[in-house]
């Protein structure tokens, strides 16, 4: 009794595992209370009898036991840890409950089991129930089978697994035991139910009577299919259903019938080995010469191959023994029996049997031809079972190629064949690429002489339709007439579908297991047009028909379709005429006369002859044109022999002309293509020989024309024909598409022209491959690789130039696509993506596979197998390209994958690569025999032999896509083996390709169960490559299938496998999106304008988002590859996938994972990853990096990063600017990937991606800075580094960003450590490197003083002092600047920090210690605090200023570079010299800026205040006064330079009050002389910040109507004051360079055309003013620089076919005239090298016939004029000024110059220098009369030229004026009279205009060069001399005053004393030059003006020498001014 009490008291837990029986009844009895006590089936008390579950089933005691069973029945349905027991509970019911003799406990048992099924575990339930079959306790057996049973019946056969059931029976139906058979009975029957007839083949070897009595059984059972009736507790939405229906009654039962899965007895069976069982002698009996050993050998064969499932494996051997005997033996019933046993071998098989697929059927086809029924018959049966295994895909291109045999049988056969595939196949297995040439072929054969042909054809093309439907057959079947058509669909309505019939899978037993696999997909029998109907509207075709076929010859479907294929036929099939019925057909087109004239001897009548030819044709109907007898005519004597040219022109343009207009065939064409291609390199007929080419090209097709004109022009041997026949190609190709040409025959033609001696030929055959990789990319290069080096390097620079463009859309309809033009868009199909591979000639090698190469390949000595190896390479690369017959290579390169030879398995995966190159898309067809194979390589030892094996598997899933490779167990079969190497390898691959899948094949589920194996893997690797396999897995098949799939495993490991699921699920990656077919391409062509987009819908609001990304692609129809689609198919079709890909895109690229970094840092700490240190990145930096990423960074985006195509870089740092702002968290977040990424991005050689790089880090650092965020160690240590190293790049840009990027890395890392990252940087071998890292330790230490040096002041500075001995001059400086930034702080000091140094070096240390200008002093506290300042309110985009380095500041610096590139774009042109498009992350996004109004993050930091305020009150602008020198000028100048830049920053402020207050600063700085030497060196930056504001004010404020107009004035005013005032002061004008002023005087000239100032009152005003300045800016500038920039200036506008109008150009032009008059005065002084440099690119750009072609002449004229100028002012000298032109021989200017130079030597005397003409003197005192003659003769020579006539007239006219004496009469007698009445009405002209009494020229302006180009040198003359009006006697009349009054009424209000007349107004200094009309008063006055403006300017010139007055009192101008008045009022009272 105390044992009782003693165990009462303890805890159930405790009781349960009691001695004592009692005491554990008790405890579970207790316990099973206790488990219906509690509510929550996750509390942790159901943990505590986790173990003891067991034991309360295996309970010794019979009584306890019960209890023990009810308790675990109870805590398996309640505890949510139950599962994990399931295996060794399901053990004990088993094995101790079972055989218990009470029935309840078995009972509760089964119940037990049940339960475990129900909670999701059937699996392992269902293991131990099957193992308990093989118990020798027949109780045991009886209660498994019993338990199987109800389990089955109870939740069906979804749940329960069937095969290993249905394997097991026939053993239990052999058991001795009756209880157990009987049981077997019942358990077989309620199989039955649920699979019917598919469990009769495994049970057909049972006892007879045993069958005969389940057949009985099996009768008596219902039809309906039975039901499942308890579910899953995942089905608890199931179970509610059912009990709904079972309230409904059974009425719904039918509905259910579907969900029931449908079983292929071929799963259910155990596959059987047969090669082991083949007999030994096999293959020698096969191969015997007796016919009786052959067949004793086939049915051996025959035997194995009747198991109805055979064990895969290699059974090549055995195929190509097959294959031998099918296609060679020449008994036939060997040939039958051969195919009975390949039909078998491929039933047994099934997919596996599908790598042998494609090298037996052609011989099954090729056997057709046997007439014997029984051979036939096996034929059948053989190549349906060979179907089975494949797709209709891979065997299409062998039965095509049947198609076209001789033979009726074969024909008939193969579309019989056909017609039984398609009843096979579903609509989805039958795409339009697939059925387009098989039903071209059909329609082909049904108009065949054999009605077996016809018939079988009809039969097919009926099944065809009967799968498809109408819609998708209807456009091949346009041609065929009516009663055809009736016989197809008559067909067609017979055809009985396997695939469509609902009771397939059930029904069919024999043989149609392969089609039970499919049939769950049977219902879409009845939809068979619903995944049509859905893509229907976006692909409907408008007309029948399409492009045709690539290289399938001239079928049907090859054809346009419908009227345009009858008029080809007709045109092509044009019989030859003779030259009598010519004459006749011609003569009722054409007029006798007309006919009689042709080969008249007289051209003129021949001329007249081509003038009514034309006249005939233009007036004759297209019908009523004979055209081959028209274009006979023409070919008649003298024909293409033709001598005149006019003549021969008239006849090319006919051919056009009757090209166009008539039906031209071309048998026509063949009459002139001979004639026409002899013209093509004439330089006169040549042009129109092109185009009677191109016409003949749309009338007969471009590939027929663009293969004869090549052939023949190749023919003749004349090098000008061939070179411009290629030229005519290339063309012709762009206009009209790639579409048909014959690759192959040009490609020949193109290599004898890269031979050729020619170099004009060699040009264009390089032209025209460029044209040519437009269209075929890459492999076009792999027919060019054997020519010469400089040949190729030539090729690959076309290439390259090509590389990123997009083929045109052709603007030529040729004839053959007339018909289907309207459905181009919609075939972009398949076909479209292989269109150019299509077009690649492939050589078939098959007959170079010879049996003594498989020999070597298969041969047992290594070196005899290398050999093999190497001649098959040699095949490969001779082929280029290759077919995909490659005999019985397969087999045997396969065998080589294993060859114990590392070097040759090497060896066998170079030589796949070549294959999968060579043989494009086609080596599908080899992935199951060869593809697989090399997966199996990555269980290699060696890395080196992996990484091949990867790299080959890489270049075949780029030929064949991922589909060919999932498909099947193969891929699972891989991952079972247990080789970790093979592991890890193909599941890193996976995880790399899978997330780039939209849709996976389903066969991928069977690779989890491995996956989930490798979870647990031994080796480290391999489990992490499983973990990061998993999100990819689970991207397509979904978290509930895995987890489903988990299910069946052990309980250990289905919770660890569990919990990594859910760990996976939070980072599945998103399904990529669909794009749009030619997306990629746009993309790649045009990425400033997607930018352009993002930033765009970036700004937008939610709501508008999706409208604005439609209309984007529409706004870019014309100028993408999309502009040729139909409007109302291009808006649906670009918009959809446009709008798809943005969504994707939409979301956040960074995913923030808590705690992520820290755990990265951790496993670089701990070395589970490889630490961030190289010297270059190695492929596992990248791979580590990307795996990393792969978790936090959005897949897309990912992508991009690590495409290997840089363009794609860009894109990702797009992104990635994009979301810096929005996405700053998760930015932080991945900084230290982010930065890692940038360091690779280090080491590409890109200049774009660098920049952008850098571009964004500076971005970055400034977000930082704001976050206030630090780095942390090993984000610095991962990327500092690497960018020091980019510090010593040799271009100037990117060192510049690079430092400007280390100054700003200040604030967010500590000084004193970025000290020691600098440090290192000395070390390098760079010295560029080594002296930034000098300048950038200088700045540091100026900023942070001695502290920052680490470790101590003392080891740093001597490293830096061992440098001022380096060889390199730069390093030395710098070590030397930085040592004395140290003498500044510490004094002397410094010799102690720094050691010893040599006596040269520390006597260098000392004088430049000595030119220092600091002296060493005690820092103050004022300096500390100036120190403090700068380092805290340092401008992010500032560099730190250092010592002797004056530069712009950083942030103007990337304001003008993006300004300028922006401006390069925006005049970039289509021609091929134009600069590529700027992406828009290198452009100031200066709309936003202006936009901005201060309101957003970027603010303009405020002036630095050094008491100016004084200065500003008052500022009265526009009317800017002279004050005196602020008392605090000298304190603001005493500062650093950073004043200045400061100031000078604000010009271009987006505040108007910001920018004037700094102009005003900047203009008082200006104004004293004394002060205005400290804007020395920051004239460029105040420069471009200048026309930065003016830009802004040109596109922002002056559209903003929100703004004053009267503050843009003032601004305005304010902008060209200050530049006024600066070009007066002439040092500093001459400071600007060239780069500047020429963007400086494009902002002037835009804003003298801004029609906007129109409409102000003052607006006429400023642009007079804007006039004024630039005559300043073309006189004060560096003369060599203005000059230089105008050149270029007027190159840009003429190349601009946007921005700039026609008005645009002819005002630079202007400016160039006006420095072409000062050319006189300042030749001496330009760089004339630099000048003619300019010219000669302008002339490279702008040859001679360029120009030519322009509407304008002037830039001819003014081109010929400056040169004409400087070879006059230089002579001969000027040739020797082309010393900076390169290969200047060819250069078009040398030509030039030395024909003037020639042409002015022979003329030299007689020409009278212009300055000894203004001096007036007579004829006596200076030259004789001969000389007097010579220079007659010239000016009567330019006369009587057309170019120079009216500058000969004008020298006349000066002549006559200035030697009255002479006499012209001798020249005028020589003349006629015409000629001398002209010469006097000239010279009364000239007079007229000099006098101003007559017609003068309305652009006569103050600039004083009214006249054109070529005169303004000469008549423009007479008008500048200052003296003119005084000489010539005029009278200045009271208009001019009244002018003058007017214009100082007009700017009186300007007081400005210093210069009255710089500040007056200029009339129109640019107006355009017209023809001259009659001047008006006001047009006279400006003209009087001009003469006194000039007058007034000479004399300053002449007083020049003078010291200039520093200013004029006010005191003198007012009486100046009121002198003025005084004169205007008497000359105004005169008037009245």
């Amino acid at each position: 009794m105390g044992d009782e009490c003693e165990w009462m008291k303890l805890p159930i837990d405790q009781k349960c595992e009691h001695k004592v029986w009692k005491a554990r009844l008790n405890g579970y009895e207790e316990a099973a209370k206790l488990f219906q006590k509690i509510q929550d089936e996750k509390s942790p008390e159901w943990s505590k009898y986790l173990g003891l579950i067991k034991k309360f089933v295996t309970e010794s005691n019979a009584v306890a036991q019960l209890k023990g069973l009810e308790a675990a029945l109870v805590y398996i349905e309640n505890a949510h840890v139950a599962g994990r027991t399931t295996g060794e509970v399901t053990s004990g019911v088993v094995n101790k409950v079972f055989n218990q003799p009470k029935a309840r406990a078995k009972e509760l048992g089964v119940e037990i089991c049940l339960m475990y099924i129900e909670i999701e575990k059937a699996e392992p339930v269902q293991e131990e129930l099957l193992k308990g079959l093989d118990n020798k306790n027949p109780k045991i057996v009886v209660a498994c089978i019993e338990t199987i049973r109800k389990a089955l019946g109870e939740f069906g056969s979804k749940i329960v697994q069937l095969k290993p059931i249905v394997k097991a029976l026939p053993k239990l139906f052999e058991s001795r035991e009756k209880a157990v058979r009987d049981e077997a009975k019942l358990l077989a029957v309620e199989v039955y139910k649920w699979i019917r007839d598919a469990l009769r083949p495994p049970l057909q070897n049972i006892n007879s009577l045993q069958l005969k009595e389940l057949e009985e059984e099996w009768v008596k059972l219902p039809t309906t299919a039975p039901r499942q009736t308890r579910f899953l507790r995942s089905q608890q939405d199931l179970k509610t259903k059912f009990e709904q229906h079972q309230a409904a009654g059974d009425d719904e039962e039918g509905d259910e019938e579907a969900e029931v899965p449908v079983v292929d007895a071929y799963d259910l069976l155990e596959p059987v080995e047969i090669l082991l069982k083949l007999p030994k002698d096999f293959y020698e009996k096969i191969e015997a010469k007796k016919w009786q050993e052959r067949k004793e050998a086939l049915e051996a064969l025959e035997v194995l191959v009747k198991n109805p499932k055979i064990e895969p494996g290699d059974y090549a051997d055995l195929v190509r023994a097959l294959k031998k005997v099918i296609g060679k033996d020449s008994n036939v019933l060997l040939v039958a029996l051969g195919a009975k046993c390949l039909a078998g071998l491929a039933s047994g098989l099934r997919k596996k049997f599908q790598s042998y697929a494609t090298h037996v059927v052609p011989t099954l086809l090729e056997k057709f031809k046997e007439k014997k029924p029984q051979v036939v018959q096996a034929l059948q049966e053989a190549i349906d079972a060979v179907f089975l295994s494949t797709t209709l895909q891979n065997l299409s291109e062998d039965v095509l190629a049947v198609m076209e045999n001789k033979n009726p049988s074969i024909k008939q056969q193969a579309s019989l064949f056909l017609a039984r595939s398609f009843r096979c196949c579903t609509p989805s297995m039958l795409p339009k690429s697939l059925l387009k040439p098989l039903c071209a072929a059909l329609l082909k054969q049904i108009n065949d002489s054999a009605a077996e042909v016809r018939d079988s054809a009809f039969e097919a093309l009926g099944t065809a339709l009967r799968v498809v439907g109408e819609r998708l057959m209807n456009p091949f079947l346009v041609d065929v007439d009516k009663l055809k058509l009736d016989k197809i669909k008559e067909c067609s309505d017979k055809v009985e579908l396997i695939l469509g019939n609902k009771s397939a899978g059930t029904s069919k037993v024999a043989k149609p297991g392969p089609q039970g696999k499919v049939v769950p997909s049977s219902s879409s029998g009845d939809k068979v047009d619903a995944p049509a109907t859905k893509s229907g509207p976006s692909k409907k075709p408008t007309k029948p028909g399409g492009q045709p076929k690539k290289g399938k010859g001239p079928g049907p479907a090859s054809g346009p379709g419908g009227k345009g294929k009858k008029a080809t036929e007709i045109r092509e099939v044009e019989p030859e005429l003779s030259i009598e019925v010519c004459e006749e057909r011609a003569a009722t087109v054409l007029p006798a006369s007309c006919l009689q004239q042709l080969d008249s001897s007289n051209w003129k009548e021949r001329l007249a002859s081509m003038e009514e030819f034309q006249k005939g044709v233009e007036v004759t109907d297209k019908r009523a044109l004979p055209c081959q007898a028209l274009v006979r005519m023409l070919a008649k004597k003298p024909g293409w022999k033709e001598t005149n040219f006019q003549v021969m022109q008239m006849k090319l343009y006919i051919v056009a002309l009757v090209a166009q207009k008539g039906n031209f065939s071309r048998t026509s064409a063949e009459v002139v293509l001979d004639g026409l291609v002899d013209k093509t390199g004439d330089i006169k007929c040549g042009v129109k020989a092109k185009e009677a080419l191109t016409a003949i090209a749309e009338a007969c097709s471009l590939p027929w024309t663009a293969e004869q004109v090549v052939a023949m022009a190749f023919a003749q041997k004349n090098p000008k024909n061939q070179a411009e026949a290629l030229n005519w190609l290339a063309t012709s190709i762009k206009e009209c598409g790639f579409a048909g040409l014959n690759v192959k025959a040009f490609i020949s033609n193109v290599k004898i022209a890269l031979a050729a001696t020619n170099p004009a030929v060699r040009t264009s055959a390089i032209t025209l491959l460029g044209v040519m990789y437009l269209y075929m990319g890459a492999p076009l290069r792999m027919f060019f690789e054997d020519e010469k080096p400089a040949l190729l390097s030539q090729i690959d620079a076309e290439f390259e130039k090509m590389q990123g463009q997009t083929p045109p859309a052709p603007i030529r309809k040729l004839a053959k696509r007339d018909a289907d033009e309207e459905e181009a868009p919609e075939e972009p199909d398949e076909e479209e993506n292989g269109h150019a591979q299509d077009l690649l000639p492939r050589t078939d090698i098959s007959d170079k596979i010879t049996s003594e190469l498989v020999e070597k390949l298969g041969d047992k000595n290594w070196k005899i197998r290398k050999e093999g190896l190497d001649e098959l390479s040699t095949i490969l690369n001779e082929a280029k390209l290759i077919q995909p017959n490659i005999g019985e290579l397969p087999g045997v390169l396969k065998g080589r994958l294993n060859d114990s030879n590392k070097i040759l398995v090497q060896q066998t995966l170079t030589i796949l690569q070549q294959m999968a190159t060579a043989m494009g898309p086609n080596v599908k067809q080899h992935v199951k025999i060869l593809g697989i194979p090399i997966i199996t390589v990555f269980g290699d030892s060696k890395s080196n032999v992996r990484a091949a094996a990867l790299t080959t598997l890489n270049s075949w899933v780029e030929k064949t896509g991922m589909k060919e490779w999932l498909d099947g167990e193969d891929l699972s079969e891989e991952l079972k083996k247990e080789n970790p190497f093979l592991r890890q390898e193909l599941l890193g691959w996976l995880a790399e390709k899978l997330p780039t899948l939209r849709s996976t094949p389903p066969d991928l589920i069977l690779c989890l169960p491995h996956v989930y194996a490798c979870l647990e893997d031994r080796n480290g690797d391999v489990r992490k490559k499983a973990q990061d396999a998993l999100p990819t897995f689970m991207m397509h098949l979904g978290y509930e299938k895995m987890v489903r799939a988990a299910a069946k495993l052990k309980s250990t490991s289905k919770d660890q496998v569990v919990a990594a699921l859910e760990k996976a699920q939070a980072i599945v990656p998103a399904k990529p999106a669909a794009s749009a077919k030619t997306s990629s391409k746009s993309n790649a062509a045009r990425p400033p304008s997607t930018a352009a987009m993002r930033a765009h819908s970036a700004t937008i609001n939610d709501d508008t988002d999706a409208p604005a990304l439609k209309n984007d692609p529409k706004k870019n129809k014309a100028t993408g590859p999309t502009a040729k689609v139909k409007p109302g198919i291009g808006k649906k079709v670009l918009s959809k996938p446009n709008l798809k890909d943005d969504e994707d895109k939409s979301g956040p690229i960074f995913i923030i994972i808590p705690n992520a970094k820290e755990q990265r840092v951790k496993d670089e700490r701990t070395l589970k990853v490889l630490k961030w240190n190289f010297t270059t990145p190695r492929d596992e930096y990248t791979e580590q990096l990307k795996t990393q990423m792969s978790s936090c960074v959005a897949k897309w985006v990912q992508d991009e990063m690590f495409h290997p195509d840089f363009h794609h870089h860009i894109k990702a740092l797009t992104a990635l600017l994009e979301h810096l702002e929005s996405e700053t968290e998760g930015v932080v977040g991945c900084l230290d990937l982010i930065l890692k990424w940038l360091t690779l991005r280090f080491f590409d050689t890109n200049t774009t991606v660098l920049m952008k790089v850098l571009e964004y880090l500076k971005l970055i650092f400034t977000v930082l800075s704001k976050e206030d965020y630090h780095l942390t160690d090993n984000e610095a240590s991962s990327f500092i580094p690497y960018l020091i190293n980019k510090v010593g790049e040799p271009k100037d840009l990117i060192r510049k960003d690079v430092r400007s990027i280390m100054n700003m890395m200040c604030k967010v890392y500590p000084a004193s450590k970025m000290f020691n990252f600098i440090m290192e940087g000395l070390k390098s071998k760079n010295s560029k490197q080594r002296a930034e890292c000098l300048e950038e330790l200088g700045a540091l230490i100026e900023v942070y003083d001695l502290n920052v040096c680490q470790p101590t002041p003392a080891k740093a500075l001597k490293e830096i002092a061992s440098q001022i001995g380096d060889r390199d001059t730069s390093v030395r400086n710098a070590a030397l600047n930085t040592v004395v930034t140290v003498y500044n702080i510490c004094g002397d000091q410094v010799f102690k920090l720094i050691g010893n140094l040599s006596e040269k070096e520390l006597s260098m240390l000392e004088e430049r210690i000595k030119r220092s200008a600091k002296k060493p002093s005690v820092v103050s506290t004022k300096q500390v605090e100036e120190k403090t300042s700068r380092t805290q309110g340092l401008n992010p985009n500032a560099a730190v200023p250092r010592k002797g380095c004056e530069e712009v500041p950083t942030k103007l610096k990337i304001m003008y570079r993006t300004y300028r590139i922006q401006a390069r774009s925006n005049n970039s042109h289509s021609t091929s010299e134009s600069a590529p498009m700027i992406p828009r992350e290198f452009q100031l996004d200066l709309d936003e800026i202006e936009n901005d109004n201060n309101t957003g993050g970027c603010e303009l930091p405020d002036l630095v205040q050094h008491k100016l305020d004084e200065l500003y009150e008052p500022v009265s602008i526009p009317e800017p006064k002279n004050r005196s020198v602020s008392p605090h000028f000298d304190e603001i100048h005493g500062s650093t330079d950073s004043t200045i830049n400061f100031v000078v920053s604000q010009v271009a402020s987006g505040d108007i009050n910001t920018s004037i207050q700094a102009l005003a600063q900047i203009d008082e700085v200006l104004r004293q002389e004394d002060k205005a030497d400290t804007m020395s060196g920051h004239i460029d930056q105040f420069l471009i910040a200048t026309f930065m504001q003016l830009r802004l004010i040109y596109n922002t404020h002056m559209a903003d109507e929100k703004l004053n107009k009267a503050e843009i004035l003032k601004l305005y005013s304010c902008i060209i004051g200050n530049m006024i005032t600066l070009f007066h002061v002439e040092p500093l004008a001459k400071e600007a360079s060239m780069g500047v002023l020429k963007d400086l005087m494009h902002g002037l000239i835009l804003l003298m055309l801004d029609s906007r100032l129109d409409d102000l009152d003052e607006g006429p005003q400023l642009i007079r003013s804007v006039n004024l300045l630039m005559v300043k800016v073309l006189e004060k500038s560096d003369p060599t620089n203005i000059l230089s920039s105008l050149i270029v200036l007027l190159q840009d506008s003429l190349l601009a076919t946007t921005n700039n109008t026609p008005k645009f150009s002819e005002l630079v032009m202007k400016c160039l005239w006006r420095m072409i008059r000062l050319l006189p005065s300042i030749v001496n002084i330009i760089n004339v090298d630099r000048i003619l440099l300019d010219i000669h690119n302008f002339m490279r750009i702008f040859p001679r016939e360029r120009l030519k072609q322009m509407k304008c002449d002037l830039p001819t004229r003014t081109q010929k004029t400056l040169l004409h100028t400087l070879c006059k002012l230089l002579g001969p000298k000027i040739m020797d000024h082309l010393v900076l032109i390169e290969n200047k021989n060819e250069s078009e200017l040398e030509a030039y110059l030395r024909r003037v130079t020639k042409h002015s030597m022979a003329l030299s005397g007689g020409k009278i220098d212009s300055e000894t003409e203004k001096g007036g003197s007579t004829i006596e005192d200076k030259e004789s009369k001969a000389k007097i003659s010579e220079t007659l003769a010239e000016i009567f020579k330019k006369i009587g030229s057309k170019e120079n006539t009216r500058e000969g007239l004008a020298e006349l006219y000066e002549y006559r004026k200035k030697y009255s004496d002479a006499d012209i009469e001798p020249f005028l007698r020589k003349s006629s009279q015409f000629f001398q009445n002209y010469i006097e009405r000239g010279l009364r002209l000239v007079e007229n205009e000099r006098e101003g009494k007559g017609r003068i020229s309305s652009s006569s302006s103050s600039a004083g060069f009214s006249s054109p180009p070529d005169e303004s040198p000469y008549v423009a003359s007479s008008t500048s001399i200052p003296s003119a009006g005084s000489t010539n006697g005029e009278e200045v009349g009271p208009a001019v005053y009244l002018e003058r009054l007017k214009i100082l009424r007009q700017r009186c209000g300007l007081e400005n004393n210093s210069k009255l007349e710089e500040r007056q107004p200029a009339t129109s200094l640019l107006s355009k030059p017209t023809v001259p009309t009659v001047a008006s008063s006001s047009e006279l006055l400006h003209n009087k003006l001009a003469h006194l403006r000039d007058s007034r300017e000479y004399n300053q010139e002449q007083e020049s020498h003078h010291p200039p007055v520093q200013s004029n009192s006010n005191a003198t101008s007012a009486a100046n001014l009121d002198d003025l008045k005084k004169r205007l009022e008497r000359i105004k009272s005169s008037r009245k």
